[in-house]
Parts: structure tokens; sequence; C-alpha cells
């Protein structure tokens, strides 16, 4: 990599456009990350990444799925 003598850096930006840019990645790597976690808790609450001992068939949604699947054959 050549460090750009202009500013001393090898990206080019001066300490202020650094500050920036950082300040905007961190704004949307926090937004994302909510939103990650706001979507894994709603499929979590959908269905449980670990079912009970007697399976997915022991959730209470199971049985309506089956029932609509039926109707649907």
């Amino acid at each position: 990599m050549n460090r750009d003598e202009s500013t001393g850096t090898f990206t080019g930006l001066t300490g202020e456009e650094a500050k920036t840019f950082h300040g905007l990645f961190m704004s949307g790597f926090i937004g994302f990350t909510v939103i990650a976690i706001i979507a894994h808790f709603l499929v979590w609450t959908w269905r449980p990444w670990f079912p009970s001992t007697e399976g997915y068939s022991a959730l209470p949604d199971a049985g309506a799925l089956a029932n609509v699947l039926t109707m649907l054959t």
C-alpha cells in the first residue's frame, strides 16, 4: 500500500473525513444489528430453534398447519 503524501494516510481521507465516515459506518452497523436482533427474536417466538422432546409437533401451531395442508389437498 502506498501512503498518500498529501494527507499522510493510506486511505487519502483527512482526519475530519475519517471521523465522519466512521460515524456513518457505526450508525449503519448499529442499525443493522438492531434490525437483525429484532428479526431473530420474532423468528424465535414463531418457531423456537430448539424444539421440546416431542419435536415441533408439540407446538400449538403445528396442528393448525397440518389442518391447512389437509384442506389444501
